[in-house]
């Protein structure tokens, strides 16, 4: 006797690859999944500039090659500091005259170009800093080429999601840059575990061949995803329509309500608070617990691991109903905690409890910068649409690229007071730098909470249909940073 097949059985591997695959569903029949997943690749290229940026090379430049951590946070902190002009890049994407008809695709060519060319001179600038002779020379071109990969990254990373936009229909646009972003933390763990296990035995000559490989890697994978996927059309080329408000007009409506100032204040605070550990955690592994090059890289994927979980559990709550604020203010919590278990990681020698806590960092960050982006996308659905995912965006860039470098300079700082005669060195230990700036990233997300709690139960205008952010399925209009 036959049995009948199951009904709900997946009839193939793409089916199977929609059912399991997050925000699978932003695939429509104009935007297939393929096609949506191959576009995707452009955030594999984001992602392994970011591991490089803020995992591997840190470490290396502070344990390796004894770079002050005040300059390794101020190249960090370069591109982040790039990200508020992420709103003139999408202007311009908007309006760019092609004679080939194309608004997206010449940004994103000249951005692979430009992280292409920063991580090709990366590896050269960094080891030019080793040496007191070329140190000037080397820091120099240190900067040059940390800047150009942030300014590549970011413009290629804006005008892809500008392309996202522009193919995926609307009811379906916010789910395709929710997958973006799911791609580019996939890409970060990816990246992360695979450049770990490449310097596990770390050289410079495999320092320089990692980064140089990555640079080509780059161009590679972002011809795939852009691929023909802009299709010519010098009609939409035609530049901007005058008449428009001007920007210091359109922010002081916008901040004129005190609860949107409020809320500025409070991304700010918190973004800091959890970036400031940013150009600290790898040397941290590395100097206080021995870890080598790749264990300490491995910290950042785990880090993107908890982003990703934040990220899929700021889903589910905000499905249930959840204030976005409150949503925000549990990551403060969780980010809270965290940072008292990388705290602790140093004195117990326990590198298990350092990853536990790098995972717990990025849930927590995960969890608050959905939260105050949706809060965002809530105020968006006035005529600052624009203006107030762009405040969001450029307020947390700045502010946590601040951090990082406050961060730097406060370690160096610390450390130097533990070499001199003052009568508190006699009280530190090797682990004192790093401990100060963890305990005042505690405090800021103390005052982060303290700034978020008047607004959480904020009672809203009412909003039903696809007017209210939070009555569609979840998705996001911008990439969280």
């Amino acid at each position: 006797m036959n049995r009948p097949a199951r009904q709900d059985a997946p009839q193939s591997f793409a089916e199977l690859l929609f059912r399991l695959l997050p925000f699978a569903d932003a695939a429509s029949t104009d935007l297939p999944l393929p096609r949506l997943l191959r576009l995707s690749l452009f955030q594999f290229s984001v992602g392994m500039a970011t591991v490089l940026l803020n995992g591997t090379l840190n470490r290396v430049m502070v344990v390796e090659l004894g770079t002050p951590t005040w300059l390794v946070a101020m190249l960090i902190a370069v591109p982040l500091l790039v990200a508020p002009f992420r709103a003139l890049i999408g202007h311009k994407s908007d309006t760019h005259r092609s004679v080939l008809g194309w608004r997206r695709v010449p940004y994103i060519w000249f951005g692979s170009m430009m992280q292409f060319g920063g991580l090709a001179i990366m590896p050269f600038a960094l080891l030019l800093l080793k040496g007191e002779a070329n140190f000037t020379l080397g820091m120099v071109a240190a900067a040059a080429s940390f800047l150009l990969t942030g300014v590549g990254f970011h413009t290629t990373q804006t005008a892809g999601l500008a392309l996202v936009s522009d193919l995926a229909p609307e009811d379906k646009r916010a789910r395709a840059v929710a997958l973006h972003y799911v791609m580019l933390l996939v890409g970060m763990m990816f990246s992360a575990f695979v450049i770990g296990g490449v310097l596990a035995d770390f050289t410079n000559t495999k320092l320089v061949q990692v980064i140089q490989g990555c640079a080509v890697l780059t161009i590679i994978i972002n011809v795939i995803a852009i691929w023909k996927q802009e299709a010519r059309n010098p009609a939409i080329t035609k530049g901007k329509q005058p008449g428009a408000p001007s920007f210091s007009q359109l922010w002081n409506d916008f901040v004129k309500s005190g609860r949107n100032a409020r809320l500025l204040t409070a991304i700010g605070i918190g973004a800091a608070g959890f970036a400031m550990q940013d150009a600290l955690l790898e040397p941290y592994g590395g100097e206080i617990l021995g870890l080598s090059v790749g264990a300490t890289t491995g910290l950042t994927g785990a880090w993107a691991f908890g982003s990703l979980c934040g990220f899929m559990l700021s889903g589910r709550a905000l499905a249930r109903g959840w204030d976005p604020l409150r949503l925000a203010g549990a990551g403060l919590v969780v980010g809270i905690n965290a940072f008292l278990v990388v705290l602790f990681a140093g004195p117990f020698a326990a590198p298990l409890m350092l990853y536990a806590g790098a995972m717990g960092i990025g849930v927590g960050l995960g969890l608050f910068s959905v939260g105050t982006l949706m809060e965002a996308m809530n105020l968006a659905e006035s005529d600052t649409a624009g203006l107030a995912l762009g405040a969001w965006g450029a307020v947390q860039a700045s502010c946590a690229g601040l951090g990082i470098a406050v961060g730097g300079l406060l370690r160096d700082a610390v450390a130097a007071l533990l070499q001199s005669n003052h009568v508190a060195a006699s009280m530190a230990t090797r682990a004192t730098g790093y401990g100060t700036v963890y305990i005042l990233e505690i405090a800021l997300l103390l005052a982060g909470l303290a700034a978020i709690g008047p607004l959480v139960g904020y009672q809203r205008q009412p909003a039903s249909g696809e007017g209210d952010p939070l009555a569609r399925p979840f998705g996001l209009a911008e990439f969280p940073t």
